[in-house]
């Protein structure tokens, strides 16, 4: 249980935007002398342009399974948007502060509460990477390949509004499709010209048309651009497309379905070129998922309770490569990635002793 929420206040006066390689860093920095306190190792995977990934490790002892806790380092606002940290009787405010400093600092608390009562920790370790909010573009691989070494993983993305666990999130792919006709004067060559635009209005309806809401499946046209003016047949035309799915075969229908409409533009003379694809992977609920909630429903003396979402978290990432995996215990609150981002002061202190509780049992069996 927090007493007070002055390390929480030093981590979110410190802005971590993604871009902001240094100020992620200095988070980190702060982070590993916390863990390295409690007999964890850093692990640095050093980066150019933003920040270096950590990972937190312990002894390793035979015969345990192994447990992943699981956050980043980052948040969406640069400096000079949304950077101070303030609290009232309820609640704390602040860039991160469910989104998800508060979350690490969830796991960090539960680990001390450990390192307390059991004097050591083994075969614990955190990883904390440094690009979730703007995808996990290049930590998804080094999560992934991590993954493969743990049994079980925790994630402290914000819990639900009655403290459920999230135990499915959809995938999630963006893609580009870049489509090539031919310019001509619109009043004297009309005909002439391979209209781009045109091709791609018909393209956006074929690809919202993918939409299959009964099964969870949602293809997004987010973005359309193209043309030189109004008296000009289109040379060149954009389209910026999201792909969201609960299943691995809706992943595979789609994939197929991108490629064949745009193999087949409706424009005679137009090409399109696709790019892009999937950036997380859907995490569906598993039956080594089902055996975790029952173990922590043994060791809480209660259920949780769980939920999907739609949106996507590192624990995509790690669950599609065969990890039991929950995410959502960090504290609750709302307004994250908005400039009303807040937490819930009584939800840190139950996820603190409901991690505690977990993490105790992991680390002694």
């Amino acid at each position: 249980m927090i007493l007070n929420f002055t390390e929480l206040a030093q981590i979110i006066n410190l802005n971590s935007y993604t871009k902001n390689k240094p100020g992620v860093d200095e988070n980190g920095k702060i982070f590993s002398e916390w863990m390295e306190a409690l007999g964890f190792e850093t692990e640095a995977f050093t980066r150019e342009h933003i920040g270096d990934h950590l990972l937190f490790k312990s002894p390793i002892v035979a015969g345990k399974k192994r447990v992943l806790l699981l956050g980043h380092l980052d948040t969406v606002f640069p400096p000079g948007t949304f950077t101070d940290f303030s609290e009232d009787a309820e609640w704390v405010y602040g860039p991160g502060v469910c989104d998800m400093k508060g979350g690490n600092v969830v796991a960090l608390e539960a680990l001390r509460n450990v390192k307390a009562q059991q004097g050591e920790i083994a075969n614990i370790d955190m990883l904390l990477v440094s690009d979730e909010e703007s995808g996990s573009d290049d930590s998804k691989y080094l999560s992934a390949e991590l993954g493969k070494n743990y049994d079980i993983c925790l994630v402290f993305e914000a819990a639900g509004v009655d403290h459920e666990v999230v135990i499915a999130r959809k995938g999630v792919g963006t893609f580009f499709v870049n489509l090539e006709g031919k310019a001509a004067h619109a009043g004297n060559h009309y005909v002439d010209g391979c209209n781009a635009n045109l091709a791609a209005a018909h393209m956006i309806i074929a690809l919202t048309e993918l939409t299959n809401l009964a099964k969870g499946t949602t293809v997004n046209a987010g973005k359309m651009s193209g043309g030189i003016g109004a008296n000009t047949i289109s040379p060149k035309a954009e389209i910026i497309v999201e792909t969201r799915y609960t299943q691995k075969v809706e992943k595979e229908r789609l994939l197929a379905s991108l490629e064949e409409i745009c193999a087949n533009p409706a424009v005679k003379g137009v090409t399109a070129t696709l790019s892009g694809g999937i950036q997380r992977d859907v995490m569906q609920s598993s039956p080594n998922q089902m055996t975790l909630l029952a173990q922590i429903a043994s060791i809480l003396g209660y259920p949780l309770k769980t939920e999907k979402r739609g949106g996507v978290s590192d624990a995509n990432i790690v669950s599609s490569v065969g990890v039991a995996t929950l995410d959502g215990f960090g504290p609750f609150g709302d307004g994250d990635h908005t400039i009303t981002e807040r937490a819930s002061k009584a939800s840190f202190s139950r996820r603190i002793d409901e991690v505690t509780k977990i993490l105790l049992d992991f680390n002694a069996g």
